[in-house]
């Protein structure tokens, strides 16, 4: 399930460092949703214009191939930092103290290393579709309006690059909290209960209002 987890911090430099990279990442998030707002504008423009002026959007698909990459992978490492993401805690909930720690180091240096291998791999994608001396620099291009592909596939191991530090700052953030047996370290997403999650969003609605 997507769990709610708060991050704390303090004066400590993986907590300064977590706070520097969170501002990034809140930025490329800002960046995804404008480009989910702009593909709902490509899509009531083709739909409108297929409907009433029988012209639809030219290069829609084209498009949206553009898009996608900075919808579905520059918000990856916002999601990771607060751990909003998928994760089944069926098992994670029944450990504690330096096991569960442990659990999530070896668990988020996995990611790690997977991680480092897809920056590597969506690299060497974008490399074979750049080229200096091509036109707008592109070996390869969309099928309806030749839109170049690089600028969409270069934003892959942009945002997988930013997810590894992320992953980089998790995993030393779980060490230290194994190896020092601290209860709530900093840097590091902590799951909340039913009824811490329930205190905050009361909290929420009550500084909102």
């Amino acid at each position: 399930m997507a769990g709610n987890a708060s991050v704390l911090k303090d004066s400590s430099i993986l907590s300064r460092l977590d706070q520097n990279l969170l501002k990034i990442e809140k930025a490329f998030a800002l960046i995804s949703g404008l480009a989910i707002f702009s593909l709902m504008v490509l899509a009531v423009r083709s739909v409108g214009g297929r409907e009433f002026f029988e012209e639809p959007l030219s290069g829609y698909v084209d498009w949206i191939m553009q898009l996608m990459p900075l919808i579905a992978i520059l918000a990856v490492s916002f999601a990771m930092r607060d751990g909003t993401h998928i994760r089944m805690d069926l098992f994670v909930a029944r450990l504690s103290g330096r096991a569960l720690w442990a659990f999530e180091f070896i668990t988020t240096s996995i990611v790690l290393i997977l991680m480092i291998l897809l920056v590597w791999g969506s690299w060497s994608h974008f490399d074979r579709a750049f080229d200096w001396n091509a036109p707008l620099f592109s070996r390869d291009s969309t099928i309806d309006i030749g839109l170049p592909i690089w600028p969409a596939k270069i934003l892959v191991p942009i945002g997988f690059s930013v997810l590894c530090v992320r992953l980089l700052l998790q995993s030393y953030g779980y060490a230290r909290a194994m190896i020092l047996g601290l209860a709530n370290p900093v840097g590091v997403p902590l799951v909340q209960d039913a009824a811490a999650q329930a205190a905050a969003e009361a909290d929420n609605l009550i500084n909102k209002g």
